[in-house]
């Protein structure tokens, strides 16, 4: 391998696995939130009935 190859190789190494660990240091100091705001009970009752009904399909 050339001088350049292996640089790049560096690089792309250090760009890849330097996402990863910064997404982890990230995601400990601000993990995702577990209480989430209120949500009404009528619209949980609609998303719970449409869920049920078949998919609408076009007839063409």
């Amino acid at each position: 391998m050339s001088a350049t190859a292996i640089v790049m190789l560096i690089v792309a190494i250090s760009i890849v696995w330097g996402g990863l660990a910064t997404s982890i240091v990230f995601l400990r100091r601000r993990p995702e939130k577990t209480d989430m705001p209120y949500e009404d009970p009528d619209l949980k009752r609609d998303d719970y009935v449409r869920e049920h009904f078949p998919h609408p399909t076009r007839d063409t």
